[in-house]
């Protein structure tokens, strides 16, 4: 391993490579046969192994007995996502999202449609529309056949019966979550991902600007809540390369050292 650590983020980069080919070349088969399949999860499996051994090679092993590899941040970015002063900035964003979010699960839930109450009947024609494609030209909505057969598979084992009540719960929760700001910046992540999830079946309406907005208020997650919730939640549970003081042992905790 010591022989490969000049060489470590060269290997990375060759494997996450690697990985998105792989991902890419299975999702151009259909995602029904074996071989596809197969091509997906395994580039999905390198990409992510190579993301983690990244992430654990700078927070946990600490290499500080090597030069300096971060690049210096501009005033501007430092202000944005690292300085508290900004986070009236992002209570308006914040507020902006959330209540789109809040609005957008609210209606799902009492409107007409009511996602709650019929069967996914909703979800069911939304993903029908989606999935269909003109036999003339043969285009759809849908420009990734991967996602369309995921769909597809998903309509013909009748998810959406249970995925309805998931996607009302999941917009209620982000717009909650990002509007109290507790959390935000997994709040705005899932939020992103359902953003992501309509565009992909071929909605645009409001999503590219939520989904830029989401980006961005992950990317502030630091400050982003600091007037909300996360001013309090973020220091009693830290991150996992540095717990907060819930779970912090203090000296007392500590046990006695053993009598020789």
């Amino acid at each position: 391993m010591k022989a490969l650590r000049p060489y470590l983020d060269v290997i990375l980069a060759i494997a996450i490579t690697i990985g998105f080919v792989l991902f890419q070349w299975g999702a151009d088969v259909a995602l029904n046969e074996g071989v596809g399949l197969f091509l997906v999860g395994l580039g999905v499996v390198v990409v992510l192994g190579a993301i983690a051994t990244l992430v654990y090679d700078k927070l946990v092993t600490n290499r500080i007995d090597e030069p300096q590899t971060e690049v210096q941040q501009p005033a501007i970015s430092r202000l944005l996502f690292h300085d508290t002063r900004s986070a009236p900035l992002w209570l308006a964003v914040r507020f902006y999202l959330g209540f789109q979010w809040l609005e957008a699960g609210w209606h799902k839930a009492t409107g007409t449609s009511n996602w709650l109450n019929n069967g996914g009947s909703a979800l069911k024609g939304y993903w029908t529309k989606a999935v269909a494609v003109d036999p003339k030209t043969g285009a759809g909505a849908i420009s990734y056949d991967w996602y369309r057969n995921f769909l597809q598979y998903m309509l013909d084992h009748q998810w959406y019966v249970w995925f309805s009540k998931v996607i009302v719960a999941g917009e209620l929760l982000v717009g909650i979550g990002i509007i109290v700001g507790g959390l935000v910046g997994i709040a705005a992540f899932f939020g992103a991902l359902m953003n992501m999830s309509f565009m992909l079946a071929g909605s645009a309406s409001t999503n590219p600007m939520l989904f830029t907005l989401a980006i961005l208020v992950m990317m502030a997650w630091q400050v982003a809540g600091y007037w909300g919730v996360d001013r309090f939640l973020l220091p009693m549970l830290g991150v996992p390369w540095k717990p907060g003081r819930m779970f912090r042992r203090t000296p007392q905790q500590q046990s006695p050292a053993p009598v020789a």
